[in-house]
Order: C-alpha cells, then sequence, then structure tokens
C-alpha cells in the first residue's frame, strides 16, 4: 500500500485501488478493462440500483435473511447514493460486461465500504449488499425501474405540457387562415389551429403510445436471480419485493410472471424505445414545419416569426435562425438513432440472458431525457412566442390558384383548371379571373372562394 493506493483483493487476487476511492477490486478490474468511451451510466441509472439494494436489505431483514444491524447500515449508504452523493465513485464505462455486473458490483462495493465505515464492522459486498441477488436480475431491474421513474418525472410532463402548449396555440390562432401545402406545393386553406390541433394530436397519441407500453415495462426480473429459477432468492423474495419498490416510488410494480422472460429478454425496453422513437417522429415533422413556416423574411415562405433567441451567423449581420427546431430535430434523429441500438441490443438474449443490458440502459434514459428536455424547450422558446405574419397569409391566399377547387361542383374539373392555369400565369387573384371566366356572379365567388369558408368541409352549392 502507498499514500495513493491501496491493496484490494477479490477472488482473481490482489491489485491498486485509489486510497480514496469507495469501490473496490471489481471495480478497478472493471475500470482497467474497458477504458472505451469515457461515457458512464447516468445517476439516473446508479441510484435505481441503489433503490434497489435499499429494498433488496429491507426484504432480507424482513424474510430473516440479513441482520438487522447489516441491513441498516446498507439502507443508510444506499440513501447516500439515493440523494445524489458519492457520484464520482461510479466510473465504469457503459461499454463493458454485457450483463451489467461491473456496474452491480461498483454498487455493492461502495455500498459495503459506506456501510461498513457506518457500522464499524465487516459489510460484504457479495453475501450482505447482494444478498438474494444477481447482476442478472439486478440490472434488468434497474432499467425497469429507471425508465419507469424517469419517464413519470420528466417525460410525461413535458409531453404534456407541449401537448397543452399546441392546443392553446392553436385556440389563439383559429381564425387566421392559410395556405395548405401538400407535396409543398400550394393546396386548400388550412385555419392555423387546424395545422397546429394536429401537431397536439400527434404529441397527445405519442403519450397514449408509451402509456399503453408501461405495463410491461412495471414487470420486473428481480426475484429470478441468475438464470430466472430463482435460486438463492427467498421464494417471497420477488413479491415482497414489488410491494416494498412499489410503496417506495408510488408505481405498481410486480413481479414477472416469467423470470426466464424478464432476464433473457429486453422486449419491453425494445417496445417503451419504439414509442419513443414514433414521438421523435412526430417531433422532427413538428420541427421541419416550424423552419418552412419561419423561412425568410424575404424570399421564404414568411408565414410566422420565431422568437429571435441569438445571433445565427458569424459573419452575416442581422441574421437570426430557428435555433430551437433545429435543436428538437438533432434531438429526434439521436432518439431515432438510440431506438436503433436498443432494438439490436434487445436480439441479443442469448438462451438465459441478454448481454447487451448497458448499452440499453444507456439510451433508454438519454431518449427519455432528450425528449423530456427539448418538448419543453419547444414548447416555451418556441410554439408559445411564435407570432403570425397574417399580410403575407393574405397576400399568398388571394392569389392561389388552387382555391378554383372549391368551384369543381358547380363548373367542373375541366374548367376549373382552365380557371387555375390562366390565374396562375397572369399573377392575378383567382376571384379575379373566376368572374371573366364563368358564368358565376361576383357575390357567388365571394361567397364559395372565401378562404375561411373553404377549410371547414363539405361541398360548394
Amino acid at each position: 500500500m502507498t499514500e495513493n493506493y491501496r491493496i484490494e483483493k477479490d477472488s482473481m487476487g490482489e491489485l491498486e485501488v485509489p486510497a480514496q476511492a469507495l469501490y473496490g477490486a471489481q471495480t478497478q478490474r472493471a475500470i482497467n478493462n474497458f477504458p472505451v468511451s469515457g461515457l458512464t451510466l447516468p445517476p439516473a441509472f446508479i441510484k435505481t440500483v441503489a433503490l434497489i439494494k435499499k429494498t433488496a436489505a429491507k426484504v432480507n431483514m424482513d424474510l430473516g435473511e440479513l441482520d438487522a444491524a447489516l441491513g441498516n447500515a446498507i439502507i443508510r449508504a444506499a440513501q447516500q447514493i439515493i440523494d445524489g452523493q458519492h457520484q464520482q465513485h461510479f466510473p465504469i464505462d457503459v461499454f463493458q460486461t454485457g450483463s451489467g455486473t461491473s456496474t452491480n458490483m461498483n454498487v455493492n462495493e461502495v455500498l459495503a465500504n459506506l456501510a461498513t465505515r457506518m457500522l464499524g464492522q465487516n459489510v460484504s459486498a457479495n453475501d450482505h449488499v447482494n444478498r438474494g441477488q444477481s447482476s442478472n436480475d439486478v440490472i434488468p431491474t434497474a432499467i425497469h425501474v429507471s425508465a419507469a421513474i424517469e419517464y413519470r418525472k420528466n417525460l410525461l410532463p413535458s409531453l404534456t405540457h407541449l401537448a397543452e402548449t399546441l392546443e392553446k396555440k392553436a385556440a389563439s390562432l383559429d381564425n387566421i387562415t392559410k395556405t395548405g401545402r401538400t407535396h409543398l406545393m400550394d393546396a386548400m386553406p388550412v385555419r392555423m389551429s387546424q395545422e397546429l390541433s394536429g401537431w397536439a394530436l400527434q404529441i397527445r397519441n405519442g403519450i397514449d403510445r408509451i402509456n399503453s407500453a408501461l405495463p410491461r415495462v412495471y414487470k420486473l426480473a428481480q426475484g429470478g436471480t441468475a438464470v430466472g429459477t430463482g435460486i438463492n432468492a427467498h421464494p417471497e423474495f420477488a413479491a415482497r419485493f414489488a410491494g416494498v419498490l412499489s410503496k417506495e416510488t408510488g408505481l405498481p410494480f410486480k413481479p414477472n410472471e416469467s423470470f426466464c422472460e424478464s432476464l433473457s429478454t429486453q422486449d419491453a425496453m425494445v417496445e417503451l424505445s419504439g414509442q419513443m422513437k414514433v414521438i421523435a417522429v412526430s417531433l422532427m415533422k413538428i420541427a421541419n414545419d416550424l423552419r418552412w413556416m419561419n423561412s425568410g423574411p424575404l424570399a421564404g415562405l414568411g408565414e410566422i416569426e420565431l422568437t429571435a433567441l441569438q445571433p445565427g451567423s458569424s459573419i452575416m449581420p442581422g441574421k437570426v435562425n430557428p435555433v430551437i427546431p433545429e435543436a428538437t430535430a438533432m434531438v429526434a434523429a439521436q432518439v431515432i438513432g438510440n431506438d436503433a441500438t436498443i432494438t439490436l441490443a434487445g436480439q441479443s438474449g442469448s438462451f438465459q440472458l441478454n448481454v447487451m443490458l448497458p448499452v440499453i440502459a444507456y439510451n433508454i434514459l438519454q431518449s427519455i431525457e432528450l425528449l423530456g428536455n427539448v418538448s419543453r424547450l419547444l414548447a416555451d422558446k418556441a410554439i408559445a412566442g411564435f407570432t403570425v405574419r397574417e399580410d403575407n397569409l393574405q397576400k399568398a391566399l388571394a392569389k392561389n390558384p388552387i382555391l378554383v377547387t372549391a368551384l369543381n361542383p358547380l363548373i367542373g374539373y375541366a374548367k376549373a383548371a382552365e380557371v387555375a392555369k390562366a390565374a396562375y400565369k397572369q399573377g392575378r387573384p383567382i376571384i379575379e379571373v373566376a368572374a371573366e371566366m364563368t358564368d358565376l356572379s361576383q357575390e357567388e365567388l365571394e361567397k364559395l372562394l372565401e378562404p375561411s369558408h373553404l377549410t371547414q368541409g363539405g361541398i360548394s352549392e
């Protein structure tokens, strides 16, 4: 032992560990073995593993499997991690052993050392902190529990806020009509409220999709131990664990009816990620529409003006870019990429164990965090504050030759096409050209071609 290091021992022998580190030999071996990315599992995941250890200690004490003094010391140590302390002592790379054993032992060792200091007697990482558990049920359980907690805490409130902001904005713009577009080409008019309410429903549907996946997220692997048979766990451990955890978190966790399914697959996370991918696709559509509508200010569509947040160019003075929609689009791309990773990782359930658990944990939690953060930004810094350039909308509507579609039932498609082509070629309002080329009166045309009327559906008479 030197001033900077101490000697720790595990089943493979001795090695040096930093003197101030709360972790032990197995964590140090993982640090040495996996200098891959510098990416670590997020604090939300580490806190959840600590919560699992706290819950297991309570249950093991109740079942007579763990001495009360040892158990209470483990609980106190775990609570420190849950409260956000000691995060620097969890340095293991995401790209590690596929079961996440390195991370499980990292938490076991830190809790054992903390509990030993509190109690004044030895607390074992394996025999006490990890009692009745294995990495193979702890890590899948931590993935499910952390995803459920973070969804409730961050993503669900943010998506709900975005949907409500869109609905409020839509209601405020119900009297504004604009040129609709299909294939990016001029089409029949729509009200801005109709456009934004479509976006809002996308987000509401996304929430419903995630909520429909939650019953499978709430099913836990804990109690299945190494291969799904429950060996080395008390027969009542799984049910009691889920009950205590549910009370602790306020979420309806329960043991999976098949631990073999819980350990060998991550289907619930593949499903959850897929539902988040749908939300990412929705956000990409909304972000792109906002960018198009904001384009200009002179040579673009110029339909809306997003709030100016920062200078947009280091060389072009006065240029302001749609930075929030751009950030949203990048988040969407990242989440779609995360889903591809989770999908591939989900296929790696060889026989009794999935062996890409850490990368699933990292990506599922990143997707939840990114979608939650950017949804709130999109609501507050883009949707809530944009203004409408009504003069531009009205000029475009007046010259839109596609308005003639409303005359189809009265003059026929062929005649309507002639009117549209003439109006486009001459650059004149459609109502003027229609008055010259049809038998319809000015009064009839004004009624038939009034843009807001055309957003209400039905057949012209």
